[in-house]
């Protein structure tokens, strides 16, 4: 599947969603009035999910004056991997970790927190950039957004009109369990959606990063730095947009527990057997 397809089951997965749990709420009126939520979401997801993400990290974009380093290794890196220059932000936080956004090659950003830069040396940051450009050439970045979208209005959806359900509209009176079992059902369909898109393009960033930077067991052995501090330092992360980081930032958590990217070592071994191939 392309991901031009990818994008557009998940546009109409998020429609459909909203458009059953909306009927099954108030009926006709409900149905009628989520799809034209959906297609609001489906419109800010295209257009501006990046921006919101980056406002949701307090990321800020850097000049090359003041991250000279940074910009060199994605000035390089992105001449190899045959893409513009993608816009350069940094998180303020000690947490280490990083991830890419954007509607596609044009319009990419690449966001690295303040503990990347401090934890891992030029040669484990050019394999952690070169992971990140790899999601732009292969055009992941804006299935991320909205696979992020998608969980986070669900996630609203649970919040907020299951309690419509339950107490007013078409609902009263009726089966509020029955409600409730559906809403679960299709809140985990999000989440799990979100995660299959996640465990498949990260082994495919991985390899193709590592084609770019030319350093496979760099981005290895940033990996495992990276995994091992995300449970020494925290990264206040939502669960909508875990999947877009490098490492999970909910390793090690109790109701997160669960993953949205393939397990480290996995990633680590793979990286290993691109290395002999070189």
């Amino acid at each position: 599947m392309n991901n031009t397809l990818k994008t557009t089951v998940l546009f109409t997965t998020l429609t459909i969603i909203l458009v059953f749990v909306g009927g099954l709420v108030a009926g006709t009126s409900g149905a009628v009035f989520f799809f034209i939520i959906a297609a609001i979401m489906n419109f800010i997801s295209y257009w501006f999910s990046d921006k919101i993400v980056l406002m949701m990290y307090r990321a800020q974009a850097v000049s090359p004056a003041e991250a000279p380093e940074l910009h060199s290794v994605v000035e390089g890196l992105a001449r190899k991997a045959n893409i513009p220059k993608p816009k350069v932000f940094i998180i303020p936080t000690d947490a280490p970790n990083a991830f890419a956004t954007g509607r596609n090659p044009q319009n990419a950003v690449v966001a690295v927190t303040q503990g990347i830069l401090r934890l891992l040396d030029r040669d484990e940051l050019e394999g952690v950039i070169s992971h990140e450009l790899a999601h732009i050439r292969n055009r992941d970045i804006l299935i991320s957004t909205i696979a992020a979208t998608m969980a986070g209005a669900v996630g609203l959806l649970l919040r907020n009109v299951f309690l419509f359900g339950l107490f007013g509209g078409r609902n009263r009176g009726g089966n509020p369990l029955l409600t409730f079992l559906i809403l679960i059902v299709t809140y985990f369909i999000a989440i799990f959606t979100q995660m299959a898109i996640s465990r498949t393009r990260e082994y495919g960033a991985d390899e193709t990063g590592a084609k770019i930077s030319g350093k496979p067991l760099e981005l290895a052995n940033a990996l495992l730095k990276l995994d091992a501090y995300s449970e020494k330092i925290r990264l206040d992360a939502t669960p909508g947009t875990s999947h877009m980081f490098i490492v999970n930032p909910f390793k090690g958590s109790s109701f997160f527990s669960f993953t949205t990217h393939p397990p480290i070592k996995d990633r680590v071994e793979r990286l290993k057997k691109l290395a002999y191939k070189y």
